[in-house]
């Protein structure tokens, strides 16, 4: 049974088909990336997938479970204990240092622990950094605070929308490999790119295109990496 399915999702504004008819599936483990224009219904995926939207009409299966129909707080519960999300922007709050902006997302879904908080960002290498606010924190350095947060409470996938969107190539690079890290970990990964160079570091790629699957590609070489680096 795949991890994550949509079977024939749609989502319909007035006349737009924003998506048509979208089947994809994600596999336990998996690594896609999802590529298109703007306006292709790339986000619009990710919000239904993210539990954040709901489909027009189709189903949205997610560990086996249907959640296309479940109620705006059953979807808040869904977002809480089996997604874990990543933004283009940061979404961080500027009164919080670093740990205390993962401790958040930990006292929506259990007991803040300050303990599991400082090991998250330890995995993504910003230990140092724990006590500093985000605006004495770069963009790579928000950004993995994101990562962070978005793992603290072990979620089931990582939906990530234009990651590395907002970064300079020194940190895009690093962002990329903290996936490929959770990648080799088990995790699984879904994610949001306009950039051909983070996509095809995926195992899969699907295209975009009005609203559709244009088409998907598998990355035969596979390796999760755009180059070798090492988080300090």
């Amino acid at each position: 049974m795949s991890l994550l399915e949509l079977k024939n999702v749609s989502k319909v504004y007035g006349r737009l088909h924003a998506l048509d008819h979208v089947n994809v599936k994600v596999e336990q483990g998996e690594w896609l990336s999802i590529m298109g224009p703007s306006g292709s219904g790339k986000s619009t995926m990710m919000n239904i997938i993210g539990a954040l939207d709901k489909a027009t009409e189709g189903e949205i299966l997610l560990d086996g479970i249907d959640i296309s129909k479940k109620s705006a707080k059953a979807l808040t519960d869904i977002r809480r204990d089996k997604i874990g999300l990543i933004f283009q922007q940061f979404h961080l709050v500027s009164y919080l240092t670093a740990v205390e902006n993962v401790m958040l997302a930990q006292y929506y879904h259990s007991v803040p622990d300050e303990k599991e908080a400082l090991e998250a960002l330890e995995r993504v290498g910003l230990l140092d950094r724990a006590k500093h606010y985000p605006s004495q924190l770069s963009g790579g350095e928000q950004q993995r605070v994101c990562v962070a947060r978005a793992l603290i409470n072990y979620p089931e996938i990582i939906l990530a929308d234009e990651p590395t969107g907002n970064l300079d190539e020194a940190n895009e690079e690093i962002v990329v490999e903290l996936f490929r890290k959770l990648h080799e970990e088990g995790t699984t990964l879904v994610v949001v790119t306009h950039n051909p160079e983070v996509a095809e570091v995926a195992q899969r790629t699907i295209v975009l295109r009005n609203g559709r699957v244009d088409h998907e590609k598998i990355n035969e070489n596979f390796t999760g990496k755009l180059k070798h680096i090492t988080l300090q």
